[in-house]
């Protein structure tokens, strides 16, 4: 009731406000996948370009699907290898031999046959990067499908469903890193240069660069494209990736960080493969392989040779209907799994291809990990990747010099395998590596928490009256924020007046025509931590003293 209704004699009670607003800080590790998933319907709605917020691995697979997607691997006998040739003589001495060319590489041996492994359907990632996100200590995040699985493509031709989710995004305040496992997937098999074989790749890698850029509240954490084999000669793929990939604005390669190489993890297990990963194609090859495991076996009642018991399973495996003793594919690759060595061997190659994995998704968990446990400012560096048994490449420190100081800026984040340490991040650089000001991932993203932070709080003043007792209010809320942060050690500085300074007034920050024209203008300064990514210890001898 206010004083000018008291018209009744009695005691009235009033109460004012001791405390003005308060900054409420916003969270800061809430990833977004983009991809394509096993389900794009759920309780009867469609999931295709929703963002949906999930907060748990179990959540994800009852929402969109817990079965891995059938991924189909091409079996194929490598030739054998031509005899030497005897050695040439006279003037053809020297002379290379066409015939006497290196042999393919074989992915693994079995029976004395060498045998190569290649995808045959898309390979679809978003399911075991969610995987590997929940391994690395994951928590709240969104998930937008592109569509559902179609394997009756040889690879993803158009990066369209990815910027439309992109689009879809754009409306979504809460996400503040963007992962896209699917767009190293991007590709032309048949190129064989980088630039025009991930040239659909890098192109959406930079329209998802120009999206964090423009809404400026949030990272993309990206992949290299063929990041896990090198050429001996040619176009490395960071040298592709630093060719390729340009946003609109340099300025916008501070909302980006790229991780390499790819890794070798057991997100996947044994138990996620089976013959269905084995492509029609390929049965004869992989039929041939396993007969030869299980020769005929003699009769001893009638001294005939007759098949081995374990055919009537490698038959059963390929066959279209169950046969007639009742043996399903489902029995016999349970069968050949427990008594077929060079079976068990196949699938365990298909699991490590499977199991070969671009880093985004493991770095998303590694960033909501770092930053509840200590905070947005500390650098997501020299932290252990779970679920990880090596790098695909190994990274030693004249191969780390310019992956971390290019002459172009472009820095790439190397992931390193230390003796008696694991598998680390051993970088910490945005994709503006010559900037002073946003060289570095922590700094970006400690400037998008505070201006985000105090952009939500300030959003109760607007419409408020533009004079000193706002201003005063206005400031007061901000430096206490920025307090708090400092005593958390956000800020540095020996006292709170070196780590940050807040101002806001007629004559320092406006001028008479600014308030005319609505505007409150709000200086803040701060002094954000940087890693210390090199550290110098000098020793000396001096002469005993005693």
């Amino acid at each position: 009731m206010s004083v000018t209704a008291m018209k009744t004699p009695g005691v009235y009670i009033q109460e004012l406000d001791a405390f003005g607003n308060a900054v409420v800080p916003v969270p800061t590790a809430i990833p977004a996948f983009i991809g394509y998933t096993g389900q794009t319907s759920y309780n009867g709605k469609d999931l295709v370009n929703k963002a949906v917020r999930i907060t748990s691995l179990a959540e994800f697979n009852a929402i969109f699907g817990s079965q891995p997607p059938q991924i189909q691997f091409s079996v194929t006998l490598v030739p054998p290898a031509k005899p030497a040739a005897p050695a040439k003589k006279g003037a053809d001495a020297g002379k290379a031999d066409p015939a006497a060319a290196a042999p393919t590489p074989a992915d693994f041996s079995t029976g004395g046959n060498g045998y190569t492994l290649a995808t045959s359907t898309v390979n679809y990632r978003l399911y075991s990067a969610v995987r590997f996100f929940y391994e690395n200590g994951g928590g709240t995040c969104y998930i937008v499908s592109t569509g559902g699985y179609d394997f009756s493509m040889t690879g993803l031709t158009t990066t369209t469903p990815f910027t439309d989710a992109l689009t879809v995004l754009e409306k979504e305040e809460e996400p503040t890193m963007i992962v896209i496992p699917d767009a190293v997937e991007l590709m032309d098999p048949t190129q064989t240069e980088l630039a025009t074989k991930y040239a659909l790749c890098y192109t959406l890698q930079g329209e998802l660069i120009n999206h964090c850029g423009l809404l400026g509240t949030r990272v993309a954490l990206l992949d290299i494209p063929g990041g896990y084999s090198e050429p001996l000669v040619g176009t490395t793929s960071v040298e592709g990736f630093r060719n390729a990939v340009e946003p609109t604005l340099p300025k916008f390669n501070s909302y980006a960080a790229a991780y390499y190489p790819w890794l070798h993890t057991t997100v996947n297990q044994l138990t996620d493969i089976s013959y269905k990963n084995i492509a029609a194609a390929s049965y004869a090859t992989v039929k041939t392989m396993l007969n030869a495991e299980f020769p005929n076996v003699t009769d001893p009642k009638t001294n005939t040779s007759v098949p081995n018991p374990i055919a009537k399973y490698i038959t059963a495996l390929f066959a279209a209907k169950p046969a007639a003793d009742g043996i399903t594919p489902d029995k016999a690759d349970s069968v050949l799994k427990n008594l077929s060595a060079s079976y068990k061997l196949l699938l365990n190659h298909f699991l490590e291809k499977l199991n070969l994995m671009p880093p985004s998704a493991a770095m998303a968990g590694i960033y909501t990990v770092v930053d509840n446990n200590e905070g947005v400012w500390v650098a997501p560096a020299n932290v252990g990747v779970q679920a990880v048994t090596s790098p695909a490449i190994k990274i030693d420190l004249q191969a780390q010099e310019d992956l971390n100081v290019p002459l172009d800026g472009k820095s790439i984040c190397a992931i390193r395998s230390f003796q008696g340490k694991g598998v680390l991040v051993w970088g910490a650089r945005t994709l503006d590596g010559n900037s002073n000001d946003w060289r570095y991932v922590n700094v970006r993203r400690t400037l998008i928490y505070i201006e985000q932070s105090v952009k939500e709080a300030a959003s109760a003043y607007v419409f408020a009256p533009n004079d000193a007792k706002t201003w005063v209010s206005v400031k007061s809320m901000i430096s206490n924020f920025l307090l708090g942060l400092w005593n958390q050690g956000g800020l540095v500085g020996p006292k709170p007046a070196d780590a940050f300074s807040v101002t806001v007034g007629l004559g320092s920050t406006m001028t008479a025509d600014d308030i005319l024209n609505g505007r409150m203008i709000v200086a803040v300064k701060v002094a954000i931590s940087h890693p210390a990514e090199f550290i110098e210890i000098t020793f000396q001898q001096e002469m005993q003293k005693a």
